[in-house]
């Protein structure tokens, strides 16, 4: 259940019998023909999805997170490191207040992967409560699923498009591209990396089909909910 959906009395009342939040992590950013959102689409719908029929409620998705690399596309802001670290500490601590204790934070986005150590460094300060940080994208099951489909599975290509990420009447290349040099990526600054990847795409086919998706969308929904439901201590 989402947040937006409750009042302050209704959430109330559900801490009275569990403490258990979602905080979905994305970015706005360019996904090459797909929306500049994404990462936000994708990591708020897996929670909601997970958390449904756990009644666990799921607050809104931090649209903005760490992607300096894309920084020569339009509509691709970025935070810098010390500022997002610093609005994750502040939303856990104000809500550790408020008696949450088990925060699972759902990450929709690689450039965030750094936060995962401030996810362990909070809980570790906080004894009486735990955070679980989890890459929705690569987790076991839908890595799994993923790369028997096709192991060119990555950024802003045929892995990220799924029928609600996609755009009306903006149509993709039949043909895939050529996958991206990650020797050259790794040092290029952001008007390189434009050049390096053209139209954003990291390469491979640009569309599956859609029941191969919802295969992986299925294997992203129960890993999430299998978090949420027993990765607790």
């Amino acid at each position: 259940m989402h947040v937006h959906e409750l009042n302050w009395m209704q959430l109330e009342e559900y801490l009275a019998g569990d403490d258990r939040i979602i905080l979905p992590l994305g970015s706005t950013e360019q996904h090459g023909y797909l929306s500049l959102g994404t990462d936000n689409i994708l990591g708020e719908r897996v929670s909601l999805e997970a958390a449904e029929p756990l009644g666990v409620p799921v607050l809104p998705v931090l649209p903005y997170g760490l992607t300096p690399a894309f920084g020569a596309f339009p509509g691709s802001p970025s935070l810098r490191f010390e500022t997002l670290i610093a609005v994750l500490r502040d939303v856990l601590d104000s809500l550790h207040e408020q008696d949450f204790r088990r925060f699972l934070v759902v990450n929709a986005h690689g450039g965030n992967a750094p936060v995962s150590g401030l996810i362990r460094e909070w809980a570790a300060a906080h004894p009486d409560a735990q955070a679980i940080f989890h890459n929705w994208w690569n987790g076991p099951k839908v890595l799994e699923v993923a790369l028997a489909i096709d192991p060119e599975y990555s950024h802003a290509n045929w892995g990220e498009d799924f029928p609600w990420t996609r755009l009306e009447g903006i149509a993709v290349p039949a043909e895939g591209k050529p996958m991206l040099d990650e020797a050259a990526y790794r040092v290029a600054g952001p008007a390189e990396v434009r050049e390096l990847i053209g139209d954003g795409s990291f390469g491979g086919l640009y569309r599956r089909s859609d029941e191969e998706m919802q295969r992986i969308w299925e294997a992203g929904v129960t890993e999430v909910r299998e978090l949420l439901a027993s990765g607790w201590r």
